[in-house]
């Protein structure tokens, strides 16, 4: 056990934002914790590092526990350079290289004993810390977040607020804390590198507990499920998937449960309104009473807290077939980000994919005519009619009150409907007169998704409708755009609403434009053709693995060179780290990283084969 919760509660004023709930988080597991927004997840995470503190129950933590927390603006005020951001986080490898160097020069011209065995033991914590691969673990993350070997230099001031934020989660990661706690770290991360984060987290030694609305994300980083729900906690073991499944089997049971219970519910009362009145049987009644009133009773799964908004998106017109037409249309600012040449038929759900700073948004809000295009042609088709949703809609600012904000933009509306779309919209009682600023990032979405759906477009245009999300309002915005008849293009990041949506994928890298018309899985079946492809090409390298498992397996001699050999290797590998062809690209040193672990478990086999012929000859010499 590293860190828990017994019987914990935490309330606000007279809010309980839950109560009297345990949670554990042990070595090496993987945690996700999953609920509505404001069901407590990241409250419980600030419990957890005493930045909030308990109402009521326990915290205990393992001793000397380090635990480690992403902030946001962490590095807002930072001074230093990149390297010297780093250079903390290695703070204790850097002392061990020191005591080393000097250890070193003193052995030169000393070699007494005491001295030799502290070389040793500084050697051995040296490399416990990983001290041999720390400098191209940092470039392995770095490159990961998009950073490069020069950036290493630059001052952090120089960086974007969202950069900065990149800098501040490498380093957190090369920290290696006892318990990462993960706040939606997927958030504002494009693509690759959330499935770079996401391959480096499932292979992560350490606990940590993740708060995220990306399922995808979760499902393959994680091996326990944590679900806050009506103030409790309930664990599950397994990814998201699992999660999700086992929920479902336990809303069957508890359903049959509910309905037995009430079905005997039904039976005692009807057996004490039956004899309650009746002096030889009234002891007999009310010991039943009694025991309706002991008795806990299941909650009906019905009445679970499932409710969402209810879109309905419809088209005032129905437009032509041909949609929209693109022929060499170049966006960007000063100079073209992508060329793309595309035809959009009416009830295409087309995906727009690609790395930050490929020009995805570029793309929408080019087409809907906020930007000025740099070249080609653009043909808008008969009668089609755009709504358009931004992705930074979740910040906009507004005094007025959401009755207002809406009843604004839609003035011909009668008071029923705009209370009725609000309502539907989750905006209800005196919830309608609360100010747009105050609104939370996830209220302010379904605002603007209120006003979109009453734009009735034929032509939806939406970039990144999901963030700000949570998981049952991704699933109410998935069934209504799936209900919806007209034509959609987004931009998203969320693979799971990508395969629920999109029926073609437009993927936009730094030096092409890629159409992949049967989706998701179209273009996901590309990727693993080409990976495969790389995997086919001749590795010269790899060539003494194999011969190796055909020598003799008791020749002490051969053996003995085998490993000096493979140590070789090793060495020739490990030296790779180092060149830019490897720590520039990430997939390179990927693999690079898995060779080394291949040679490393080829030399642990071949020791142990040393060991077992070594026995064999000493038993044999006595």
């Amino acid at each position: 056990m590293i860190v828990q919760i017994s019987d914990g509660t935490v309330f606000f004023g007279a809010n309980d934002v839950f109560e009297h709930i345990d949670f554990t988080v042990n070595e090496n597991e993987r945690i996700a914790l999953v609920g509505r927004n404001g069901s407590g997840k990241t409250t419980l995470l600030k419990v957890l590092t005493g930045e909030c503190e308990l109402s009521s129950g326990q915290l205990i933590k393992a001793n000397k526990t380090v635990i480690s927390y992403l902030k946001q603006n962490a590095l807002n005020n930072c001074t230093d350079t990149v390297r010297e951001v780093f250079d903390d986080v290695f703070r204790d490898i850097k002392d061990l290289e020191k005591q080393l160097e000097e250890v070193q020069k003193q052995l030169e011209s000393d070699h007494d004993e005491k001295l030799i065995e502290k070389y040793s033991r500084l050697e051995e914590e040296y490399k416990y810390l990983g001290g041999y691969s720390y400098q191209s673990e940092m470039m392995s993350v770095l490159n990961g977040f998009g950073f490069t070997m020069e950036d290493l230099d630059r001052n952090v001031s120089s960086f974007s607020g969202g950069e900065k934020t990149k800098i501040a989660f490498a380093g957190l990661l090369l920290s290696k804390p006892d318990l990462l706690l993960l706040d939606e770290p997927t958030n504002h991360l494009d693509l690759s590198t959330i499935e770079w984060l996401e391959n480096y987290l499932s292979k992560y030694k350490k606990a940590m507990v993740i708060v995220s609305h990306d399922r995808t994300f979760i499902d393959h980083t994680v091996n326990v499920v944590y679900e806050l729900e009506y103030g409790g906690i309930r664990r599950y073991a397994g990814n998201y998937s699992s999660f999700v499944e086992q929920k479902k089997n336990d809303l069957i049971r508890q359903e049959a449960a509910y309905r037995r219970q009430q079905k005997d519910i039904k039976r005692l009362e009807e057996l004490i309104e039956k004899f309650r009145y009746k002096k030889n049987k009234a002891a007999f009644a009310q010991s039943k009473i009694k025991y309706l009133e002991r008795m806990e009773k299941i909650d009906d799964p019905k009445k679970a807290d499932t409710k969402s908004f209810k879109a309905h998106f419809v088209c005032g017109v129905r437009g032509g077939k041909n949609v929209l037409s693109l022929d060499h249309f170049q966006v960007g600012y000063d100079v073209p980000l992508a060329e793309v040449t595309l035809e959009i038929h009416k009830g295409d759900r087309i995906c727009v994919m690609g790395d930050n700073g490929t020009g995805k948004s570029t793309l929408l809000k080019t087409i809907i005519g906020q930007l000025e295009p740099l070249g080609g042609y653009m043909m808008l088709g008969h009668q089609i009619e755009i709504g358009y949703f931004d992705q930074n809609l979740a910040d906009f600012k507004s005094g007025n009150t959401v009755l207002e904000e809406l009843w604004n933009e839609y003035p011909d509306l009668d008071m029923y409907k705009v209370r009725s779309v609000l309502g539907a919209f989750l905006f209800t009682a005196d919830e309608v007169f609360k100010e747009v600023n105050v609104l939370s990032g996830g209220e302010k979405v379904r605002l603007s998704l209120a006003k979109l759906m009453l734009k009735k477009a034929n032509f939806l245009i939406l970039d990144e409708p999901t963030n700000h999300l949570d998981i049952i309002s991704k699933e109410a915005l998935e069934n209504a755009l799936n209900e919806y008849d007209g034509t959609i293009l987004f931009v998203s990041h969320d693979r799971y609403f990508i395969k629920k949506i999109a029926t073609s994928c437009l993927v936009i890298d730094k030096d092409k434009v890629t159409y992949y018309p049967d989706g998701y899985k179209d273009y996901i079946d590309v990727k693993v053709k080409e990976e495969l492809q790389k995997d086919k090409e001749p590795k010269e390298e790899k060539m003494p693995l194999k011969q190796l498992k055909q020598r003799p397996k008791y020749n002490i001699g051969r053996l003995e060179n085998e490993i000096s050999l493979m140590e070789d290797i090793l060495e020739d590998k490990r030296a790779l780290r180092y060149e830019p062809e490897y720590y520039q690209d990430m997939n390179k040193m990927r693999e690079l990283d898995e060779e080394i672990d291949e040679i490393h478990n080829q030399i642990h086999a071949l020791e142990e084969k040393w060991e077992e012929a070594m026995k064999y000859e000493e038993k044999k010499n006595r």
